[in-house]
């Protein structure tokens, strides 16, 4: 353990210009009253967001709100972003020494935030596990905007990170019928992990109640119109940043009075909000990661050193994941023991 008032050191990645990232060392001073000083065991790349970021596609109109909790740096670079870590508090309030916790900071091995920036990971959580806090947190946020009924027929359009969250969390509910839709038939086998019935496009059925769209693609978005039902809801969470995208609208999404709604977890869900803060919302999706069925998607991992080249991957395709993990070279021993 450190002394309380020595100057440490940290490493944090940076993107530093379009598809360019790199380690920067920096000074953390000694935490103050109700800080504390977290020592990062794993972190995960929320790939869709941050190869957004990485090729520097977020749009001037939105980048204020579009900025990670406790970002560093303004878009397009340069920037520390990123939203998954887990690690072990150093130094703190006692009741916080030696706790496992996920908080929504960007890659970085040692880093010091507010305690109420922290949420305690449960004893049957891993901790690698729990980097996917923040994405099962997006995909509650989205089923308390669909607020699914008994018996209702749904669809998730894109089987990815997210789709597959939300087909997870939904296949927990009491519905009529549930299928995971993607293009790629690879992407069958991942349904069946997680027990979710799976279909192409073409082969999907029609006349659902909601539709969640998280494919990220204008012809995914477009089969959404097709596959909902008189009246249904269509919840769209993927972000498509600089992108256009043309919708038939002049087909007959009026006639069937349609409704599409946008998902975003910067806040609680309107249909929570009173009732829920964000982080009521952080301590129910670290309490899911219990179930064993979601390390299907953590599908790789890399050591923080690497960082950089595994992001480059991750844009250019030579590298395939959900979540890849990346860990930290400093695992405390209470990590031995999760």
């Amino acid at each position: 353990m450190s002394n309380d008032n020595e100057t440490r050191q940290a490493t944090a990645y940076w993107t530093v210009g379009p598809e360019k990232g790199e380690l920067r060392r920096e000074e953390l001073p000694a935490p103050g009253p109700g800080e504390a000083l977290v020592c990062a065991l794993y972190s995960g790349i929320s790939k869709g967001t941050e190869m957004v970021v990485h090729n520097a596609r977020v749009p001037e109109c939105v980048a204020g709100n579009m900025a990670a909790p406790h970002q560093v740096g303004s878009f397009p670079s340069p920037v520390k972003f990123g939203y998954l870590s887990v690690g072990v508090v150093e130094q703190g309030p006692a009741e916080w020494q030696g706790q496992t916790v996920f908080c929504l900071y960007p890659h970085q091995d040692r880093y010091i935030v507010p305690v109420e920036a922290l949420t305690k990971v449960p004893e049957n959580v891993p901790a690698r596990r729990a980097v996917l806090t923040g994405t099962v947190e997006t995909a509650v946020n989205a089923v308390w905007e669909a607020g699914p009924r008994l018996g209702d027929r749904v669809a998730v359009i894109g089987a990815g990170l997210v789709g597959g969250m939300v087909a997870q969390l939904l296949g927990t509910f009491p519905l009529g019928r549930l299928q995971l839709i993607d293009v790629d038939p690879a992407k069958r086998a991942f349904a069946d992990t997680l027990g979710v019935g799976f279909c192409h496009p073409d082969d999907a059925l029609d006349d659902c109640d909601i539709v969640i769209h998280c494919s990220a693609s204008q012809a995914g978005l477009q089969r959404a119109l097709q596959l909902v039902g008189d009246e249904g809801d269509i919840i769209e969470m993927s972000w498509y940043a600089d992108r256009a995208v043309t919708l038939p609208l002049g087909e007959d999404f009026h006639a069937r009075r349609l409704s599409i709604r946008a998902s975003q977890v910067g806040v609680v869900a309107r249909a929570r909000r009173h009732r829920r803060t964000n982080a009521d919302r952080l301590d129910l999706a670290v309490s899911l990661l219990a179930d064993p069925v979601f390390d299907t998607f953590l599908t790789g991992a890399s050591a923080f050193s690497e960082l950089p080249d595994v992001v480059q991957r991750l844009s250019d395709g030579s590298l395939d994941a959900l979540c890849h993990v990346i860990e930290y070279p400093e695992v405390p021993a209470t990590e031995s023991t999760r």
